[in-house]
């Protein structure tokens, strides 16, 4: 089921829900989300302790139990670390993203797990434009992978985290350093985890 059905211009469905709603979003006519991300905008709770930012738009459902999610997604990358990004988020202190990021001059894939802090793991640059981005749930292990092409999936993550039945599920645009950045999500497609281990993608 690709949540994107029934919404169009600033219209959502029923189901869909904004965190920091930006001042500038729509729906295209192929039912694809274009966001714009303020300056500054991010999610990301700093180790050290200087930084907790909780910034970004957000667009989220709320999902219940075992899942998969798959949204395509292509960003403007002006400066370092502008992205577009899956999130699960249980609260406002645990929750992970996987993005497709400005990192190092290169478009990358980078994961982010928060436990109360968050981590960052640079999982290396990719060769794509639009790459498709999958998050999966089966209890309270979590599988991050990205496609090049929507058919052969690469394993970016998988790990552990506390979490309540349901969740918050959806799609962040980023640009933490920046003046603001863009982002487009083609789809958000739910279904559901599949059998055995979600480390791979059946």
């Amino acid at each position: 089921m690709n949540l994107f059905e029934g919404c169009y211009n600033q219209s959502l469905s029923s189901r869909l829900h904004w965190i920091n709603e930006p001042v500038n979003w729509t729906f295209q006519e192929d039912r694809s989300l274009s966001v714009a991300a303020p300056a500054m905008a991010d999610f990301f709770i700093d180790p050290s302790g200087e930084t907790n930012k909780a910034s970004a738009p957000y667009l989220y459902t709320w999902l219940k139990g075992d899942f998969s999610i798959v949204t395509r997604v292509s960003v403007e990358m002006k400066q370092q670390y502008d992205s577009g990004c899956l999130m699960m988020m249980a609260d406002d202190r645990n929750w992970a993203k996987l993005c497709f990021e400005f990192f190092e001059n290169q478009p990358s894939i980078l994961s982010v797990v928060t436990r109360n802090t968050s981590d960052d793991c640079v999982s290396g640059p990719v060769e794509a434009r639009q790459p498709y981005l999958r998050a999966a749930r089966s209890g309270n292990c979590f599988a991050f992978h990205y496609s090049l092409d929507g058919e052969h999936w690469k394993l970016v993550r998988y790990f552990g985290m506390d979490c309540p039945e349901e969740m918050k599920v959806g799609v962040v645009a980023q640009a933490p350093i920046s003046e603001g950045s863009h982002a487009r999500f083609e789809q958000l497609t739910i279904g559901e985890a599949g059998s055995g281990d979600i480390r791979t993608v059946e």
